[in-house]
C-alpha cells in the first residue's frame, strides 16, 4: 500500500500531508511533482492545501491542466481514492472530478481559524472511524472556500448523501453563523457518487497531533488507511 502526495507549484501543505502519513499512521508515501504522467504506484493521491500556480485565473483552474491531472483522473475513472484539501478541493471541482465551485468567501476575507465540522456520513473510506454526527474541531485557511453549487446538483448531493462534512456549532447544530465562508448548505466536505474522490475544506492534517492542538482530524486518514488494507486483502 502506498499513499501518493502531489506537489504544485505553490503548495504549501504538502509536507504536512507527507509528514501524518508517513510519521504518524506510519504507512509509505511518495511526493508527486506535478508533470510526472503517471500515479500508477499508489493507491491512495492526496492533493494538498495551498495556492497552487499562485492562485491565478481561479483557484485550481491552471493545476487542473498540469500533466499528472490527466493521471489522476484516470486513477479515480478506475476507483481510485483520491482526497483533496482545501485547494485540492478546488482543484478537484476544477477538474470536474467534484461538482460545485469554491467561490470568495462571504465578506470577500481569507479566512484562518478553527471551527467545527459534523459528520454526516460513517460508511465511507473517509469517516469509518467516527461516530455519525461526531464534531471535529479543525483549522480553515482559505480565501475562496465558499462552496455552491446548481440546485439540481445540492439536490443530487443530498438525495445520494454525497455531504460528508458540514460547519456547526460545537454541539454539533447547523447554523448560519457556524458557517464561516457562505458555503451553500453548510457543506465542508463532499465526495464523488462512487465514493473513492472526496473533498475537504478544512485541513485534518493540521489537526493530526495533539500538540499542534488536537488530533480530530487523524481518524480522516486512519479511515482511509483501514480501507486500503481491507481492498489489499480483498485482492489476495
Amino acid at each position: 500500500m502506498k499513499f501518493g502526495v502531489i506537489i504544485f507549484p505553490g503548495s504549501n501543505c504538502d509536507h504536512d500531508t507527507y509528514h501524518v502519513v508517513s510519521k504518524v499512521i506510519g504507512q509509505p508515501v511518495r511526493f508527486i511533482w506535478h508533470q510526472e504522467t503517471s500515479v500508477s504506484d499508489c493507491d491512495a493521491v492526496l492533493l494538498p492545501g495551498g495556492f497552487s500556480y499562485g492562485d491565478y485565473l481561479r483557484c485550481g483552474a491552471i493545476a487542473n491542466f498540469s500533466p499528472v491531472m490527466a493521471s489522476v483522473k484516470e486513477f479515480a475513472a478506475n476507483g481510485g481514492h483520491v482526497v483533496g484539501i482545501c485547494n485540492g478541493f478546488q482543484i478537484l471541482c476544477e477538474a470536474g472530478l467534484l461538482p460545485g465551485v469554491l467561490l470568495r468567501n462571504a465578506g470577500l476575507r481569507f479566512k484562518c481559524e478553527f471551527v467545527d465540522i459534523r459528520i454526516e456520513r460513517t460508511d465511507t473510506a473517509y469517516t469509518n472511524e467516527y461516530a455519525e454526527h461526531e464534531v471535529l474541531h479543525v483549522p480553515i485557511a482559505h480565501g475562496e472556500g465558499n462552496y455552491f453549487c446548481r440546485p439540481e446538483e445540492l439536490a443530487e448531493l443530498e438525495a445520494n448523501r454525497q455531504v460528508l462534512f458540514r460547519y456547526s456549532e460545537p454541539d454539533g447544530t447547523i447554523t448560519e453563523k457556524s458557517n464561516p465562508n457562505g458555503s451553500l448548505a453548510n457543506i465542508a466536505g463532499i465526495v464523488n457518487r462512487t465514493g473513492n474522490v472526496m473533498g475537504l475544506m478544512p485541513h485534518p492534517e493540521r489537526a493530526s497531533e495533539d500538540i499542534v492542538g488536537g488530533s480530530d482530524g487523524l481518524r480522516v486518514f486512519h479511515s482511509l488507511t483501514k480501507t486500503l488494507l481491507a481492498n489489499e486483502k480483498a485482492r489476495r
